[in-house]
This record gives C-alpha cells, structure tokens and sequence, in this order.
C-alpha cells in the first residue's frame, strides 16, 4: 500500500457518514485526492482487500462489525457539475443530486429534474440505475468512467451497464469518478417548477427528517412495495430502537439508538410478514454491507 496524497483514516467510524446514524467502522476510509490518487492507491493495494464505494450514505446499512477493507468517500474533487453544451451536463462521482438538478436547472437543461428528489451522489445513482418520478438513470447516461479495482481506468458507454430495475453489470469494487448525462432544452422556471413539485410530493409521502435508508424494498413486479408492506399490517412495526414509518411503509427509521442488527433484522421480519400475507418476496433496495457485531470486526 503507497502513502496517498488524500486522507486514509484506520478504523473510522462510519455511522456519521451514512443516515441510519448507525454501523461499525470502516477498516480504512480513503478519501482521495483526485482520480489520478484513486488509481494508484487502488493499484498498491493487494488483490484480495475488499473496496468498497460510499456516497451520502442514503441507501446503505452499515452492519454492526464494521467494513473490511477500505472504503473509498469521494470528495470535493471528484463532486463538481460542469455544463458541456446545451444539453449536457459531465459530472463528478461524488456530486449530489441537488447540485447535477440545480446546475441543469440553471443550464436550462430539461430532464434531470428526478435527482433532485434521490438522496445520493452520481456513483450511487450510475450504480444503481437510480430513478424517481418515472424517470430513472438509464434516460439520461451518455456514459460513465470508473476506476476498477486493479487501477485501471475504463469509459463505459450506456449499454455497457446492461441496466434494468435498480440493477447494474457495473463491477461491485469499481468506483464511478465521473458520468456524462443528457436532457432538453428547457426553461429554467419551467425546470424549477417541476423541481417544485417533486419536492412537495417527497414532503408530503415521505419521513425526510428522519434517520433512514430511503426506500427500503424494490417494487415487485406489479405490486407497489409500500402497499405490501402495509397489507401485511407492517405500518408502524417495531424492533429494538427500529420502526417501519407511519408516513411510508417502505421506509425503515432509526427512531431510538437502533443497531444495525436491529434495523435489518425488522426488514427481514416485514419480509417474512409480506411473504405470508401476499406469497411475495420483497427484494431489498438498501445495500446491507459489512460484517455483524462479534463477526470479523473490521
């Protein structure tokens, strides 16, 4: 392993950094300072130490025992949103959607709104084939470049992704540094007032200012999540210091010092609730990483 010119912290506690404000630590986070220090960290690294990507932290449980390996946090470095003509827009991988939205809206670039309303940064949403609103990552990806694991840079196109439903082909230990998206043509205020709205609407459906994961389960196939949940008497449901939401039900809240355990444990009870009252498996949309408590603690 080469001495970066970014940030590596042993042992760093990750709860701060994700929105269950729960988890163990990281074995060691790496902040780096720009991709060229990315790729050569990656590259001193040994094959077999894990890597893993984080962003804002919205879609993420942390288990209890920590994450092996090291976890890479892309800084400000990697988070600018530079317009590149009058319907693109290329973007770092630690950019949030607030800012891509906001500089498109600015642009006057049309169809970008939707990542206003996703709590997460461009690698999470090109990872995940993010989507809200009826709109997902996969209708408005011109490409996206990566650092793989070994180092090595590499530039994939939209079909190289091979998207559907919050899935990816991306390589689990590649890290996105940057991604080209393309809207219309658009008018500002008209671009503001559907920002507007998505916004009321997350209001209005969603528990915001509470510490939580986001959406929890993927829709099934003909089913809406919230409503299988809510059929098999969920709403409200509690375990430990974990709670699934009054105002969404396919929402999971930390609502009194939750561990991990207790909020994953609650998300694989209301699947086995929705299994018996539907015959339905919910697939989880929440990425559950690391080791639990008293196993291979980072």
């Amino acid at each position: 392993m080469i001495t970066p010119r970014g940030r590596l912290t042993a042992q760093a506690p990750l709860a701060p950094l994700v929105w269950f404000k729960a988890g163990g630590p990281a074995q060691w986070l790496f902040e780096p300072a720009d991709a060229d220090d990315l790729s050569a960290f990656l590259a001193s690294l040994a094959p077999d130490v894990p890597v893993m990507a984080l962003g804002l932290g919205s879609n993420l449980i942390v288990r209890d025992g920590g994450v092996p390996g090291v976890v890479v946090r892309l800084g400000k470095a990697l988070a600018q949103a530079d317009v590149i003509d009058g319907t693109t827009l290329r973007c770092g991988g630690g950019a949030s959607g607030i800012l891509v939205s906001s500089t498109a809206r600015d642009a006057g670039i049309g169809g970008l709104e939707f990542l206003r309303s996703i709590p997460g940064t461009v690698g999470g949403f090109v990872r995940m084939n993010g989507g809200a609103y009826g709109r997902e990552v996969k209708d408005v990806l011109v490409d996206c470049d990566v650092v793989l694991r070994s180092g090595e840079r590499a530039t994939l196109s939209l079909p190289d992704l091979h998207y559907s439903y919050r899935h990816s082909a991306l390589p689990e230990d590649a890290v996105v540094i940057a991604a080209t998206f393309r809207g219309h043509c658009e008018t500002p205020a008209a671009i503001q007032a559907e920002m507007d709205r998505i916004a009321a609407a997350r209001e209005a459906a969603q528990p915001l200012r509470t510490k939580t994961g986001g959406s929890t389960f993927k829709n099934p196939p003909g089913h809406k999540a919230w409503e299988l949940v809510d059929r098999a008497g969920c709403r409200g449901l509690t375990l430990g210091g974990a709670q699934v939401s009054d105002k969404h039900t396919n929402f999971l809240i930390n609502v009194d010092n939750a561990t991990s355990a207790e909020i994953e444990a609650l998300g694989e009870l209301v699947r086995t609730r929705v299994r018996a009252a539907s015959g339905v498996d919910l697939e989880w949309e929440i990425r559950r990483v690391g080791h639990s408590a008293g196993q291979g603690e980072a």
